[in-house]
């Protein structure tokens, strides 16, 4: 059922229907619990559903962009965990890349402007699934620490490692992104030097991408390392104040990507987000 079904006149005996039909579907997965179990906080949503203004988003959405307005789609998840360009299996059951924006809203992509991929200055995985630069040691756990990168519900432990280019690379050619935003790099502060991986030995070969057998077979990062940097106590509040090695951090990573670094966000409070291109600095 979607939203716009709970206004039919017939809503009560399409819902009847749905309850037999899963129902049956359930009688062979031996499931005992009376779906009654979950009906009241089911109806209270949906009388919750029927005070709201409900309208066809598709429209409304094309309707802002044809009168010039600005629209903001923002995405839930990583893009490696896009359901058809991620790291299958260790995936989501949806396209978590900007084309879901045009699937998720009725958007052409023709439609879209700016995309702005927002990384962290290091890498996490939550779960399974490939990390060539996975660092299971002392230093993958200061920056968890660091980073409090613990579940948000579940404070299951995130994996920890060096920012990886060919997989960000890969992320900024799947979804078009024009301008990037880099965020946490206070949490590497301390550091006497940073590592950051820009190639995998793979299969004998030295490459700059992410091969499709990297689900399978083992990539051994090649890292070039940089100076590290120490943030003040009493934080950056200024885009002139970060430490000219960060600044040497951000340079090398646009140098590499081919894509400008517009926003730095060195901080959870608003004025730690520095923007590093004036276009963005009020």
């Amino acid at each position: 059922m979607r939203v716009g079904d709970i206004e039919h006149a017939e809503f009560g005996a399409r819902y009847d229907a749905l309850v037999a039909k899963h129902k049956e579907l359930l009688s062979f997965y031996q499931f005992d619990r009376p779906l009654s179990d979950y009906e009241t906080g089911f109806m209270e949503g949906i009388q919750l559903l029927r005070k709201m203004n409900l309208i066809d988003s598709e429209y409304k959405i094309n309707d802002y962009l044809n009168e010039g307005r600005s629209v903001l789609a923002e995405g839930a998840q990583g893009s490696l965990l896009d359901i058809d360009f991620g790291s299958y299996p260790f995936v989501t059951s949806s396209n978590t890349i900007t084309a879901g924006t045009c699937t998720g809203l009725g958007v052409a992509p023709s439609k879209i402007g700016e995309v702005y991929g927002i990384f962290k200055a290091y890498c996490t995985r939550v779960g399974s699934g490939p990390f060539p630069t996975e660092l299971e040691n002392e230093t993958g756990e200061l920056i968890r620490q660091a980073g409090k990168e613990f579940g948000a519900t579940t404070g299951r432990p995130r994996r920890c490692g060096w920012l990886d280019l060919p997989a960000l690379k890969y992320t900024i050619m799947l979804n078009g992104v024009t301008k990037l935003i880099m965020t946490k790099p206070d949490v590497l502060s301390g550091f006497s030097s940073i590592k950051v991986c820009t190639h995998y030995k793979f299969q004998g070969k030295t490459i700059d991408y992410m091969p499709y057998d990297i689900v399978t077979e083992k990539a051994e990062p090649v890292y070039t390392e940089l100076p590290g940097w120490t943030l003040p106590e009493d934080g950056v509040h200024e885009i002139s104040d970060l430490p000219a090695s960060l600044s040497s951090y951000i340079d090398f990573l646009e140098a590499q990507l081919g894509v400008p670094v517009v926003i730095v966000s060195v901080g959870p409070d608003r004025s730690e987000t520095l923007a590093r291109d004036p276009e963005f600095a009020s």
